[in-house]
């Protein structure tokens, strides 16, 4: 994949991505980003201007190069995991946890009561 197609796509699901999750209502990422600013944690508004930049040198300019692909890559990661929806992770955890605590708690509980069940098991 070139840069710039590299930039785009990125871009896009980062614009797709404001205006699904945070209303975001305009033409341009820039728009997008102001029109959403309060809502947006303020640590990654900057990182999405930067973004949002280099995206309209990567389309408008006829000389562009990305100079450090890895600095871009590394700031639209950090931007996607701080505004992508993360409940899933949490009720995932939550449940794996919750069915770890019942059946440690069920294990200790026929653990310490096994000589008065086990007659009513093996009848």
């Amino acid at each position: 994949m070139s840069d710039i197609e590299t930039i785009v796509v990125r871009s896009r699901k980062l614009e797709q991505l404001l205006k699904d999750r945070y209303h975001a209502e305009g033409q341009g990422m820039h728009q997008l980003i102001s029109s959403c600013e309060e809502r947006l944690p303020h640590d990654v508004v900057r990182q999405l201007r930067f973004i949002a930049t280099i995206r309209n040198k990567a389309v408008h300019e006829d000389s562009f190069k990305l100079e450090n692909k890895r600095d871009f890559l590394k700031v639209y990661d950090e931007c996607m995991f701080k505004l992508a929806p993360r409940s899933n992770r949490f009720i995932w955890r939550f449940a794996f946890f919750l069915m770890m605590v019942m059946t440690i708690a069920s294990l200790l509980f026929y653990y310490i009561h096994w000589e008065y069940l086990e007659p009513h098991f093996f009848k």
